[in-house]
């Protein structure tokens, strides 16, 4: 597992702890019983840290933490309560012992109990789960809701002018000419959108009427709403589409065009343009929300303009196993027949997920990835700042790519976006890591929990900013040493401890701060006195006065 001191610091800034994280200052102990039933709480929530030692309330202390010394011991009896893989992983920092539990999710369908209750969070407190929220649970290995018939619809209730635009997309995508000469019922029958005769909820939601979906489907309306500024609580303008998705898709998008303010950047005599609103990503995310959305619950899909930002709101949490952390690279379509309709079309690809084209996009175009941040179980809020920030960064992938003759993964972009904007790299994309050394484009420095990558020289001298990459490299070995003999040597008095020493090379971890230490020792030029944390270190021409004096008295 591991976690770096950058990663560390990282979560005591953290401002809540979320769904997927919870804080225990747990100074001298733990109740095993509570840190079970926190465990299947964070399981049965999706995941996640459950941290002792560190303080709950903001600002963060580490205050370390004298619980469950035998961590072993401990581990190996909640795997045999529960029945889940938990790791665990103890940190030992100046100022104290912390323990990192990491709890992997449920699985689907399956929420955990213990001692006859599903516990959940509830603020401060644990709470057995709530009917409603087990129902959702349960429900998540049952059958596809959108491949269900509609009681009492039936074709007359489907707009023909969709079916007709359903069966022109097909045929260009499949290329099949066969499928001119099909009727409405055969066509419909073969895209199994008609089951027996009877229409399924899918049918209903991408061909169906304005009346039918009133009478069967009123909440798969799409609402459009545009405000000039975020502060505006009364909108501009506010379009209710309640048809068929196949006869309102480009309806929806010519309203959120008609403001699309283009971005114009220039370099020396060039000039380039970048559309605020990105047509490719707004219509995936706006598919995203027709696939993925939960229409048993009877909120609308909400889409909020403003002049450099899109909101998507969409009823029900993620699907079951899906995360903002797993989104490219994790399928589980909540809708599946829906997803496979429009899959026929060319419209989305493997079944609905089309995340990677939204981040691919957004890191070319030099805006922000998209961000789910404000997700919870009941729904998902997609939000795309579509401000461009850097696009000299895009011109010098755009250079590298025309001259070394290679294109960037979405996966390789991602990495680059975190690298360039100094981010933690999820440890799913570090596999991409070696390949962008590679090609010269990233480097790596240090080693261990201490390594960082940093863009490489060619990058900063792009922009005309050289000595922010020196910044960046940081000092070498012997300027390193340097410093740290220095600062010794000038509190030759009182020696220095080890977390004083970590703050003249802040960018250094704990381990390489200590071989320095090592390396300036074994030439003689420093020595310690004490042991553990309240070790000093004293150049060695002090050490060796001290030794004397204890000796003559």
């Amino acid at each position: 597992m591991g976690i770096t001191l950058k990663q560390l610091n990282q979560l005591l800034l953290i401002p809540h702890e979320g769904k997927n994280l919870e804080f225990k200052e747990a100074k001298n102990r733990y109740d095993f019983e509570k840190l079970v039933k926190y465990c299947v709480a964070l399981a049965n929530e999706g995941g996640g840290e459950f941290i002792l030692g560190i303080t709950d309330k903001v600002p963060r202390k580490i205050v370390g933490t004298k619980a469950f010394r035998n961590l072993g011991s401990t581990t190996s009896k909640l795997i045999d309560l529960l029945h889940i893989r938990i790791d665990v992983e103890e940190i030992n920092r100046p100022n104290g012992r912390i323990i990192i539990f990491q709890i992997p999710s449920r699985s689907v369908g399956m929420p955990i109990s213990y001692k006859g209750a599903y516990w959940m969070r509830k603020g401060e407190e644990l709470a057995p789960m709530t009917p409603d929220m087990l129902k959702r649970i349960f429900d998540e290995s049952g059958p596809d809701f959108s491949a269900e018939i509609c009681l009492g619809a039936n074709i007359n209730d489907l707009d023909p002018r969709g079916i007709q635009r359903f069966k022109e997309l097909w045929r260009k995508k499949s290329h099949n000419e066969a499928l001119d000469t099909l009727s409405n019922d055969q066509l419909l029958s073969d895209a199994e959108l008609l089951i027996d005769g009877g229409v399924t909820n899918a049918a209903l939601i991408l061909l169906g009427t304005r009346q039918a979906l009133g009478r069967y489907f009123a909440q798969s309306e799409i609402i459009f709403e545009y405000r000039a500024n975020e502060t505006s609580i009364p909108s501009q303008q506010r379009i209710e589409y309640r048809q068929g998705f196949f006869l309102i898709q480009n309806d929806l998008w010519n309203a959120i065009n008609l403001r699309n303010e283009i971005q114009s950047y220039r370099d020396g005599l060039f000039v380039w343009d970048i559309p605020t609103f990105n047509e490719g990503v707004v219509r995936e995310a706006v598919l995203n929300a027709i696939c993925h959305r939960d229409y048993r619950l009877a909120g609308s899909v909400f889409i909020r303009q403003f002049p450099r930002k899109l909101e998507i709101e969409s009823p029900g949490g993620f699907p079951p196993g899906i995360t903002p952390e797993n989104i490219l690279w994790k399928q589980f379509p909540r809708n599946r027949r829906i997803a496979e309709t429009l899959g026929k079309c060319g419209l989305v690809e493997r079944a609905g997920q089309g995340a990677d084209l939204m981040f691919e996009e957004c890191i070319k175009e030099s805006k922000p990835k998209p961000d789910f941040s404000g997700t919870d179980d009941y729904q998902v809020l997609l939000t795309l700042k579509c401000e461009v920030q850097d696009p000299r960064f895009l011109n010098f992938l755009e250079q590298i790519s025309a001259e070394k003759q290679v294109s960037f993964s979405t996966l390789d972009l991602l990495v680059l976006d975190s690298v360039h904007k100094e981010q933690t790299i999820p440890n799913a994309l570090k596999n991409r890591l070696a390949s962008l050394r590679e090609r010269g484009i990233i480097e790596v420095l240090g080693h261990g929990r201490g390594t960082r990558y940093i863009l490489t020289r060619r990058f900063y001298n792009f922009l005309g900013k050289g000595g922010v990459y020196t910044r960046k490299r940081g000092l070498d070995r012997d300027t390193n040493r340097a410093l740290l003999l220095k600062h010794i040597q000038e509190n030759k008095g009182v020696g220095c401890q080890l977390k004083e020493l970590m703050q003249v090379l802040p960018h250094n971890s704990r381990n390489q701060i200590q071989n320095l230490l090592r390396d300036l020792k074994s030439e003689g030029k420093i020595q310690h006195i004490g042991q553990t944390k309240a070790a000093r270190w004293y150049p060695s021409s002090i050490t060796d006065k001290i030794a004397f004096n204890n000796k003559k008295t």
